[in-house]
């Protein structure tokens, strides 16, 4: 059975930023300093891999970084690629 929706949600208590789809969580953790989350690694499980689940989570760990006002360093090399192909993002680099 598929979620209605997919359920993103910042999990400090880990610093990573999770999406649950179809029972499964994708995850990006990060490390916070003062004005800059930095990205380190990004994990879909392969039940969810070739879906866009990946870009889906980031977009939404992006747009949460945006809206607490912070910047980005993206150490992790999925989402640098991210960063790279959606200019739209290029304003949160720190």
């Amino acid at each position: 059975m598929t979620e209605a929706s997919p359920q993103f949600r910042d999990n400090s208590a880990l610093s990573r930023y999770e999406l649950d789809v179809d029972g499964y969580t994708a995850f990006t953790t990060y490390r916070l300093a003062p004005g800059v989350v930095t990205f380190l690694h990004t994990e879909v499980p392969p039940q969810l891999r070739e879906r866009g689940i990946g870009s889906q989570l980031v977009q939404a760990a992006l747009q949460a970084v945006r809206a607490a006002g912070l910047k980005v360093v993206p150490r992790c090399s999925f989402v640098a690629h991210y960063l790279d192909t959606h200019p739209e993002f290029g304003d949160l680099r720190a």
